[in-house]
């Protein structure tokens, strides 16, 4: 992947998360951890009308931050920690390396 491909992968990951409530059914994810959560249990625990769920968690799953599995005839949802793991480490690479001024080149 391109470092504009990566690029536009985390920003839209991050996009993903720029609502209070995708970002509420994420961190419950996170707290659920591989176990995951039912699109049931979700709705139980945060809420929210199955519907407007649906439509968070359908953002969530294209940005690549949560991976669905079918179990039958429920729908486990579950953070993926690699993407998350991915998005934290683009943040942090280049932490504290110092930044050159346009000025200073002159």
């Amino acid at each position: 992947m391109t470092n504009a491909a990566h690029a536009k992968a985390i920003a839209q990951a991050l996009a993903s998360l720029g609502h209070e409530a995708r970002l509420g059914v994420y961190r419950l994810l996170v707290r659920a951890g591989d176990t995951g959560l039912s699109v049931g249990q979700l709705v139980e625990e945060l809420g929210l009308p199955a519907s407007t769920l649906a439509h968070h968690l359908r953002m969530l799953v294209q940005s690549g931050l949560v991976i669905q599995e079918r179990q039958g005839r429920e729908v486990i949802n579950r953070p993926d920690f690699a993407a998350m793991a991915r998005i934290t480490a683009y943040l942090q690479e280049e932490c504290c390396s110092g930044v050159q001024r346009r000025t200073d080149a002159a």
